[in-house]
């Protein structure tokens, strides 16, 4: 996996290099960073070192995720957003949390979304694995498209569930095992033309 990341990488920074307009070169600057960040992840997952655990601002990830889907998409997918500024930094990895968002936006993509919306909120009293958290903090992820299909609703964070045919079934799977670790989850309310995937982390430390 990271030869050809390499590949990727060094072609981004060709490409930079030769071109003159000032946002091709900030998709190149894209494309090379993730290049990096993907890279990294594929070094924790083969040689697992547990989390670089760190002081995280939450819109600062949904901002990136939403400059990769934007590449990703083109113009026809509406990008909105809905942060409540009052949100204080929280303890998390970054690159593992901007997975999720990237994998629940991706996700939005596939279910033929035309507009995905992210909104945080600050959460008191919540409940996440059987415990209440005093203080926490959601990021919800909004689409309009065609819902998760009632069959799979029951399964879905379970390896393997995919509901698109050349889905993994992983991308879900993985996203609940992140949100675990952080001591928090992934929950889902769906109908055809409004989906809201919500990740709720507590907003002090988790310890195991």
């Amino acid at each position: 996996m990271k030869n050809p990341l390499a590949g990727v990488r060094g072609a981004a920074q060709l490409l930079k290099r030769r071109m003159d307009d000032p946002d091709q070169q900030q998709l190149a600057d894209l494309v090379i960073s993730e290049a990096d960040r993907l890279s990294a992840l594929a070094d924790r997952l083969l040689h697992p070192r547990g989390m670089a655990m760190r002081s995280i601002n939450l819109h600062e990830i949904a901002e990136r995720a939403r400059a990769l889907i934007a590449a990703e998409a083109g113009p026809e997918i509406k990008l909105d957003r809905d942060y409540d500024p009052s949100l204080p930094d929280l303890h998390g990895d970054a690159d593992s949390l901007l997975q999720i968002v990237l994998n629940l936006m991706r996700n939005a993509l596939q279910a033929g979304a035309t507009t995905i919306a992210v909104r945080t909120r600050a959460e008191h009293g919540a409940v996440v694995g059987g415990r209440t958290l005093k203080r926490a903090q959601r990021l919800d992820v909004i689409d309009d498209g065609h819902g998760v299909p009632q069959e799979l609703r029951e399964s879905l964070f379970m390896p393997l569930v995919s509901g698109h045919a050349d889905g993994t079934g992983l991308g879900l799977a993985l996203a609940q095992e992140i949100a675990h670790e952080h001591g928090g989850q992934i929950s889902f309310r769906s109908r055809a033309g409004n989906t809201t995937f919500s990740l709720t982390l507590p907003a002090e430390p988790h310890h195991g």
